[in-house]
């Protein structure tokens, strides 16, 4: 023990904030670190609120059903022709290039990813979702007509 009366400078470093950063980065590594090992899972967006719009006849719709078949304005089409079909309706098109794409809940997001690939390389240039409304659940969407009971 050595009492010193002088005002001289101690060499001791300060550890408590290196310590409060290490226990930081401690906590959020362990809570990301399952989130990346478990990957990534969606679930196809429910809606509630969804405003009725009535497909017109120059909307172009591909449906895929559960088991990955293409039905191009509720007409089952080939899955290898989907691409040259596209290319046929968007080709001549000058404005309103986009495709509604509607999929079974239970089919994988993978094959939705093929079809929208397809669809972008033959002329599609905006690709939008369609969803139902959710069953027992009533539109709040001031004016909107179409309500689910």
């Amino acid at each position: 023990m050595s009492v010193s009366t002088g005002g001289g400078v101690k060499a001791e470093p300060n550890v408590v904030p290196m310590i409060d950063v290490m226990l930081v980065l401690l906590i959020i590594f362990m809570v990301v670190t399952p989130a990346i090992a478990a990957g990534f899972t969606a679930e196809p967006p429910s809606g509630i609120n969804l405003k009725s719009h009535p497909e017109a006849d120059e909307d172009q719709v591909l449906g895929i059903d559960k088991f990955g078949n293409y039905f191009l304005n509720k007409q089952q089409i080939p899955n290898p022709e989907l691409g040259q079909r596209l290319q046929a309706i968007y080709s001549v098109r000058t404005i309103d290039q986009i495709l509604y794409v509607k999929a079974d809940k239970n089919l994988e997001y993978g094959r939705i990813l093929e079809a929208m690939d397809i669809a972008a390389k033959n002329g599609v240039r905006m690709v939008g979702a369609i969803t139902d409304q959710v069953p027992g659940t009533v539109s709040t969407v001031e004016g909107d007509e179409a309500k689910n009971p």
